[in-house]
């Protein structure tokens, strides 16, 4: 019976599953990831500059736990703000407003195109180690090379929600007195966030209902037996 080339490219990924708003990490960790937005520092009067240091301040005095800040900048995309432009253009009597929106339509088309215009998003990552969950580095180190979770699934998503809910709390208020809104990435955010920097490029796919799928995403779809006849064959065709 023909053996299949099983997939590989999850073993060289250090995530487990996504599941319940958690990312569970092979090792048994796992961490939540929150979203947040932006202050721009430069326009704020002195006054409030000094109130978001001194907040800023208390936020970093007030944690008792590791908290890890990921920035991210991509280009812009901009077509569907254009599409919109193009439908109110089409609704449009005045010639007067017409001719001015489509003005302004060339001059955003043109901006994008000579000027790197980057969408700038900010994240926070709470993390729930496996130290916190009770395994030793030892034992991890084991079940690493065996490929195994210490825990059943659901004890550790059990356990790193009690760990993980209060420092969220915490840290969503502590952002609020910043002005910031804050909130925790869902599990089809989460998975469309990963599934975004793992492949560049691939535009803007939906992961909705994705809470529903129990299988892989991507499957292997060549087998040991059919790669042996193309080989099978290159080989005969250059005999002939």
């Amino acid at each position: 019976m023909p053996t299949k080339i099983k997939a590989t490219t999850q073993n060289h990924l250090n995530i487990e599953d996504i599941k319940e708003d958690l990312v569970i990490l092979k090792d048994g960790s796992s961490c939540i990831i929150l979203k947040t937005s932006a202050v721009n520092f430069s326009l704020l009067s002195e006054g409030e500059q000094d109130s978001t240091i001194y907040a800023y301040a208390g936020l970093l005095n007030s944690l008792n736990f590791p908290v890890q800040i990921l920035i991210t900048s991509e280009r812009k995309n901009i077509n569907s703000y254009l599409n919109l432009l193009n439908i109110q253009k089409q609704k449009i009597t005045n010639p007067l407003l017409k001719t001015q929106l489509e003005k302004y339509y060339v001059f955003i088309q043109k901006t994008v195109q000579e000027n790197e215009v980057l969408d700038k998003k900010f994240y926070l990552s709470i993390p729930f180690s496996n130290l916190e969950l009770g395994v030793s580095s030892t034992l991890s180190s084991a079940l690493k090379k065996q490929k195994n979770l210490p825990l059943d699934k659901s004890k550790i998503i059990e356990k790193a929600k009690t760990s993980l809910l209060p420092k969220k709390d915490h840290l969503i208020s502590q952002l609020t007195r910043l002005g910031l809104k804050t909130k925790q990435l869902t599990t089809p955010e989460l998975i469309k966030l990963f599934f975004g920097y793992y492949n560049p490029g691939s535009g803007n796919v939906d992961f909705t209902n994705i809470s529903k799928v129990e299988t892989p995403i991507i499957k292997a779809s060549i087998s040991k037996d059919v790669s042996i006849e193309n080989k099978n064959k290159t080989q005969h065709e250059i005999k002939s």
